[in-house]
């Protein structure tokens, strides 16, 4: 065999080389801009946290991004639900402050629609709620998806039950159920003009609590 017929061999071997590397590198582009461009979005409702847990039959989380408050009350009412006998009156006022915590430590919620408190809200009110509290209580929060936010924000650091009274309560073409008011003060660890007072009203359907009103 020639050179020359050798040397075109090896040309030819290595164009084939070149290209198979090129195929290869348009389909790693292909692949890395189909998984940016297919992936889910995130939402509101994406979870964000990792370690989370749950009172299971009860739908109350708690996660590595709640506060030390938040999740101490969570332990007393875990410890309070899994417990041969329930306690409902506790398992109220632990629903009380829990929503109260949740929703006015904002420090650590990603943007105005991860709205705090929404695991004790009563279902058929849950929309309204979380329309209230964008509007309002949340309305200036600042996106933090990329954990930049310089924005203070406020943490419940104590809370206690001023007073309560059991009465009835009547829902609009639901039904009465079994009530408490709880009036509730709380501090935080910086104040930011945020409440530090207000009313709560939590009823009993069955064997669940929920939070109907919040004043």
């Amino acid at each position: 065999m020639s050179k020359n017929v050798k040397d075109k061999k090896g040309s030819n071997k290595k164009k084939v080389i070149i290209f198979s590397l090129v195929i290869i590198i348009v389909i790693g582009i292909i692949g890395v801009a189909s998984y940016a461009l297919l992936k889910p979005e995130e939402t509101e409702d994406t979870p964000k946290n990792v370690n989370e847990v749950t009172i299971d039959g009860y739908g109350i989380y708690a996660d590595d991004n709640d506060s030390e408050l938040y999740r101490d009350e969570y332990e007393k009412l875990r410890e309070n639900l899994l417990s041969d006998e329930i306690d409902y009156d506790e398992y109220a006022r632990s629903v009380a402050k829990m929503f109260i915590i949740d929703l006015y430590t904002i420090k650590n919620k990603t943007n105005k629609y991860d709205v705090g408190g929404v695991d004790f809200v009563w279902p058929d009110g849950l929309e309204n709620y979380r329309t209230n509290v964008t509007d309002t209580i949340y309305k200036y929060v600042e996106d933090n998806s990329n954990n930049d936010r310089d924005q203070q924000l406020p943490v419940v650091n104590s809370i206690e039950i001023v007073s309560e009274e059991q009465s009835t309560f009547e829902i609009d073409d639901v039904g009465e159920y079994d009530s408490y008011t709880f009036e509730l003060s709380w501090t935080y660890s910086n104040d930011y003009g945020y409440d530090t007072e207000g009313e709560v009203i939590v009823i009993r359907d069955n064997d669940r609590m929920y939070v109907v009103e919040k004043n």
